[in-house]
C-alpha cells in the first residue's frame, strides 16, 4: 500500500514538474515608434555645423526609461578622424507615449562620411526599441544644393510690416478684411523644387518642417511657387513667374478659399478663420536633391 502511495506521489510530482517546464514566461511589451524622421523629410542626412531634425511618436511598453541617439562610424569606412555623437533626453522618463521632437547641431568637426544612426528607447520593464539606419554627414561646401530662405517681405494693405527678419512693427497683427501679402525668396538652388507660404493656427499643435508633411486641412496656403531645370545658384521668388508656374502671393483675411493655385482649397473646418495666434510658415523642397528648408514667423489675427 505504501508503495502504491509513493508511486502516486512520484507520478503527480512528475506531472507538475512537466507542466512547470511547459509554462512560458511572456516577454515584456517593447516600445514602438511611428512617424520617424531622421533629418528633415527623413532624408537621413546631416550637414556638419548645421541644425539637425529628429522626430518620432513613441509608445512605451510600460513607461519610458530613456531616449537615446547614437551616431557611430562604420567599420570599413575611412574618416579623417575618430568621432561619434551620443545623446540622451531624460525628460521623457516616465511617459507612456510622447512625441520626441528634437533639434541639435551636428558639430562642425564631425568628419564627412557614412555612419550608422541609432534611435534607442529603453523601457522601465527592461525591453528596448532600437532603430538602426544608414546615415551621411556632409560638409555644406560639398552639397549639390544648399537652399537658403531670405528676402522675406510681408505687407498689410500695401504697407510693409516685415522685411528680412526685421519687424517694422513690434507685432504682426491682421484684422478681418486686411490684405496679407507674403512672399519669400529661396537662393542657391538648381534643378526642380517647390515653395509654399502657409498660415497655421498655433493651437492646432501642427508644425510642419517639410512639404511632405504639409496637411492642407490645417494649413491656409498664401502662395505657391515651383521651378524646373534651373541652373546652379538660381533664386526662386513668389513675386514673379518661374518657368511659367505662378502661385498667388496675397490673401484677404476672411477669404473663402486659399491661394493653392490652381486647386484652391476652402478655408473651413479646422482651419476656418478665427482670432488667435498663427504661424506663417515658409517651406521649400528641392525635389531633385531631396533637400528641405523651412522658416516659421509668428503673427496674430484679430477676427472681430
Amino acid at each position: 500500500m505504501k508503495t502504491k502511495i509513493i508511486c502516486a506521489l512520484l507520478l503527480t510530482g512528475a506531472i507538475l514538474s512537466s507542466c512547470k517546464k511547459d509554462e512560458t514566461v511572456a516577454e515584456p511589451a517593447a516600445p514602438t515608434a511611428e512617424n520617424i524622421e531622421i533629418g528633415t523629410g527623413n532624408n537621413k542626412q546631416a550637414l556638419r555645423g548645421r541644425d539637425f531634425h529628429l522626430n518620432a511618436d513613441v509608445l512605451a511598453g510600460d513607461k519610458i526609461q530613456d531616449v537615446q541617439v547614437k551616431i557611430l562610424q562604420k567599420s570599413g569606412e575611412t574618416y579623417t578622424s575618430t568621432w561619434k555623437l551620443e545623446l540622451n533626453w531624460a525628460e521623457y522618463k516616465g511617459a507612456k507615449n510622447t512625441n520626441v521632437h528634437k533639434h541639435f547641431t551636428i558639430p562642425a568637426e564631425a568628419p564627412e562620411g557614412k555612419y550608422v544612426f541609432y534611435f534607442i528607447v529603453l523601457d522601465e520593464n527592461g525591453s528596448k526599441l532600437e532603430i538602426k539606419e544608414d546615415f551621411t554627414i556632409t560638409d555644406p561646401a560639398n552639397v549639390p544644393v544648399d537652399p537658403k530662405i531670405g528676402r522675406d517681405i510681408f505687407s498689410r494693405n500695401g504697407t510693409m510690416i516685415y522685411y528680412m527678419d526685421t519687424y517694422v512693427e513690434k507685432e504682426l497683427i491682421f484684422k478681418k478684411g486686411d490684405e496679407f501679402t507674403a512672399h519669400a525668396q529661396i537662393s542657391d538652388i538648381k534643378g526642380d523644387g517647390l515653395l509654399y507660404t502657409v498660415l497655421i493656427k498655433r493651437k492646432a499643435n501642427y508644425f510642419p518642417e517639410s512639404i511632405d508633411k504639409l496637411d492642407f486641412s490645417k494649413a491656409i496656403v498664401i502662395s505657391k511657387g515651383e521651378h524646373k531645370n534651373l541652373p546652379a545658384a538660381s533664386k526662386l521668388s513668389t513675386l514673379k513667374q518661374i518657368n511659367g508656374v505662378y502661385g498667388g502671393e496675397s490673401i484677404i483675411i476672411g477669404a473663402s478659399n486659399d491661394g493653392n493655385e490652381p486647386n484652391a482649397n476652402p478655408i473651413s473646418g479646422a482651419k476656418a478663420w478665427e482670432s488667435g495666434q498663427y504661424n506663417l510658415v515658409i517651406l521649400y523642397k528641392n525635389t531633385t536633391y531631396n533637400v528641405n528648408v523651412y522658416k516659421s514667423i509668428p503673427i496674430t489675427i484679430d477676427y472681430q
